[in-house]
């Protein structure tokens, strides 16, 4: 069939016919990222292409005019690295802050040549997200989706650590490393970092690159924030203890009592300590009950005024079976804290509590629970002896003068040796401030002096000293 003049060369029958114009390579104004300048593949000799597949082949030729990919590629090109490094960090492993820390870095920019830049800015951020759905029904054909989200926001920090310049144009760095230092100051008040299945407390860095004719790049590096919990307070050094007790029923039959009386030392423990546990449990059933205890963590979510709970198992262990009849005792039976994160008690939206939980299984009905609150800690308990140490080395005083006291005890000196002379008096009082040159940091009364003599006689009925008999005998109504 005879194609139409200045048309082309005729196609299959029913094919669209192309533009005479098809073999030329059309401009490409849309940035590229491969075959910049290059020809279209040509197929083998004797292969047509078809209509369809020869128009597309020439729309993605790029033509010589396509300068905004090959800037956009060899930009992409001259980026090598580009990170946010905090100090105190081992490889990718997350750095720990404490509230009211200050935390400093360095965001790294590596090029392979020199290139434009815009701005780079740098953001901190710390902040508590809690999101869940419920399904609800309003009918017996109607159900929909509510939605509960909130958000509180801890830290928030804007810096820019490469302005672009007044006149408005890019900078030129030239190839190689390039560090930008940086430092902000956490706030006193921080919730501890956390993951749930509802809610998080996360807190990160993030670093934003921007380039002419180019996306922002962005990096992020995330830091780990733990609370201080001092278990050596008054509140969580109190012993804790409480009993409970329960009627076993099972169709409407009373089998008996069962009753649980537990306390532990303290309230608050770090994780790694052993809680010893002291328990007393009496079955007055006619069956054979199992005590139990476990540590019971709690994750709390607030939300709009709703909240939602996931209670998990931290760690168990499970006791003798006690017989009908029969009393079981625990000496301080000793659980194990494992590896778990602190209680976060002060954030609106996000708590996470922990508790001893003390059960006895019944067989025919519900279990006997008795639980005592726990606060898992951060800073463990002081020993004794640390704690004297550190009283000590604050209060320090200079005891150089008791090296002149001699090791074998003396005779005590007489009365009248001791009240008659001024000099007497002075020597037995304590050190006065001024001569102890400033070392007196510590109260008054925290001077102990020590003498080293001879014990008094033992006691006797005897008198060691007996009245004479020409003595006359004192009157007592005179």
């Amino acid at each position: 069939m005879p194609g139409r003049a200045g048309t082309g060369s005729p196609g299959p029958i029913g094919a669209p016919r192309l533009p005479a114009a098809r073999g030329q390579a059309r401009t490409c104004s849309l940035p590229c990222f491969a075959g910049l300048g290059e020809a279209a593949p040509s197929r083998p000799t004797g292969a047509a292409p078809g209509p369809r597949r020869a128009l597309k082949a020439a729309e993605a030729v790029p033509g010589p005019g396509c300068a905004e990919g090959r800037a956009l590629a060899m930009l992409f090109d001259r980026l090598k690295r580009f990170s946010v490094v905090l100090e105190g960090a081992e490889g990718d492993a997350a750095v720990a802050f404490s509230p009211g820390q200050a935390v400093s870095g360095r965001v790294v920019l590596e090029l392979a040549a020199a290139a434009r830049l815009g701005a780079l800015r740098l953001r901190a951020m710390g902040a508590a997200r809690v999101h869940w759905t419920e399904s609800r029904s309003a009918g017996s054909s109607t159900a929909y989706t509510q939605s509960y989200s909130d958000q509180v926001e801890f830290l928030s920090h804007r810096d820019t650590l490469l302005a672009p310049p007044d006149n408005g144009e890019a900078t030129v760095l030239q190839a190689g490393r390039h560090e930008f230092p940086f430092t902000f100051q956490l706030p006193e008040t921080l919730a501890t970092s956390f993951e749930g299945k509802h809610g998080s407390v996360r807190y990160w860095v993030k670093a934003k690159l921007h380039r002419p004719w180019s996306t922002v790049k962005k990096v992020k590096k995330e830091f780990t924030v733990i609370e201080p919990i001092d278990i050596n307070t008054p509140v969580l050094l109190a012993p804790q203890a409480g009993a409970k007790e329960k009627l076993a029923r099972a169709w409407y039959c009373n089998r008996g009592q069962v009753s649980v009386t537990a306390k532990i030392d303290r309230k608050g423990y770090t994780p790694g300590e052993v809680i010893p546990i002291f328990a007393e449990i009496d079955n007055c059933t006619n069956r054979v009950v199992v005590p139990k205890a476990a540590i019971i963590q709690t994750q709390t979510f607030i939300a709009r005024g709703t909240k939602k709970q996931k209670k998990s198992v931290v760690t168990s262990i499970v006791g003798d079976s006690i017989a009908a009849g029969k009393r079981e005792v625990w000496h301080g039976r000793a659980l194990k804290i494992p590896p778990v994160g602190p209680s976060i008690l002060q954030c609106r939206i996000i708590q996470v509590e922990y508790s001893l939980k003390v059960c006895v299984d019944i067989p025919g009905t519900s279990k006997l629970l008795l639980e005592l609150p726990l606060v898992i800690g951060t800073i463990p308990l002081h020993p004794f002896g640390s704690r004297t140490s550190s009283v000590s080395s604050q209060y320090s005083v200079s005891l150089d003068w008791l090296s002149t006291i001699p090791e074998q005890p003396e005779a005590p000196p007489e009365y009248s040796a001791v009240v008659s002379s001024p000099e007497a008096e002075q020597s037995l009082a304590p050190p006065c401030r001024s001569e102890l040159g400033g070392m007196l940091e510590g109260p008054f009364f925290a001077y102990i002096q020590e003498f080293r003599f001879r014990p008094p006689p033992l006691y006797s009925e005897i008198d060691p000293n007996p009245s004479s008999d020409n003595i006359r005998p004192r009157c007592m109504t005179c």
